[in-house]
């Protein structure tokens, strides 16, 4: 039999038996006087154990080392541990399906996601509640209060399993207090007076303490302030945080620090 036989009969392209030989998987044939390797039943019997066990979801690894083993021992271990693999990627994928189907529900109640989206139920909720803040606004919604989505959307992604005690703090206020939103807001419509003003105006400080009296003592008590009143954490993101905010906005954000720090004790 010549490859392109024996690929035909057990169902595989002959670049996969190619492949199989240079990776060891399948031995090669001597080839004939003529040039041509001839393949016997036994190659086809072994290649198509080969397509069986790939089909199974084995890498050519565990198949070499399935093959390895002419008494079959290793296999059901092998096959254990893909069996476990499975369940744990068919739990994944139960779970990102939940996650779409509160994605379409959000969407068939609002009309709408929001740009952040995905993000967790949670923090959808809280969005909602900005959106029905913000319909009760007059005029267009604060530039700050979309600049305060993105930030919240990239905290929670970057922290999914870290310390984020004042990120729930934070949204558990948000949504448990009415007022905790409409104070927000008026921080938003403060931070955007502040775009185009200079560093001594003194709406800085009067936006350092609405800032401050808009955060709750629960996301307080959860975050870690250094003593010279930066949030401790890397440079570089404080760096980036802050070149995100004009000269103003920038320092009544530093002076809202430093007022929470001295609250904090």
């Amino acid at each position: 039999m010549r490859i392109g036989e024996l690929a035909g009969i057990v169902g595989v392209t002959t670049r996969a038996v190619r492949h199989y030989h240079r990776t060891g998987l399948l031995p090669e044939p001597p080839r004939q006087p003529n040039g041509y390797r001839e393949y016997a039943l036994r190659d086809a019997i072994e290649l198509a154990r080969i397509r069986r066990l790939v089909e199974l979801g084995l890498s050519l690894d565990e198949v070499k080392d399935v093959l390895a083993d002419d008494a079959g021992k290793d296999l059901v271990e092998i096959l254990t541990e893909l069996d476990a693999d499975l369940a744990r990627q068919e739990e994944a994928i139960r779970q990102r399906r939940a996650r779409l189907a509160r994605l379409f529900e959000q969407a068939e109640r609002t009309g709408r996601l929001p740009e952040e989206a995905p993000v967790s139920p949670e923090l959808a909720a809280v969005f909602d509640d900005m959106a029905r803040a913000s319909a009760q606004v007059p005029g267009p919604e604060p530039a700050m209060a979309a600049k305060e989505r993105q930030l919240l959307a990239l905290l929670e992604t970057g922290s999914p399993g870290g310390d984020r005690g004042w990120f729930d703090g934070l949204v558990h206020a948000f949504r448990a207090d009415p007022a905790a939103m409409r104070r927000a807001y008026d921080v938003y419509a403060r931070m955007d007076e502040l775009a185009e003003a200079a560093e001594d105006d003194p709406r800085v400080e009067l936006t350092a303490r609405a800032i401050v009296d808009s955060i709750p003592d629960e996301a307080l008590r959860a975050m870690r302030l250094s003593a010279d009143g930066a949030e401790e954490g890397g440079d570089g993101f404080s760096d980036a945080f802050f070149s995100d905010f004009t000269p103003a906005q920038a320092a009544a954000v530093h002076r809202a620090i430093e007022l929470l720090t001295e609250r904090a004790g």
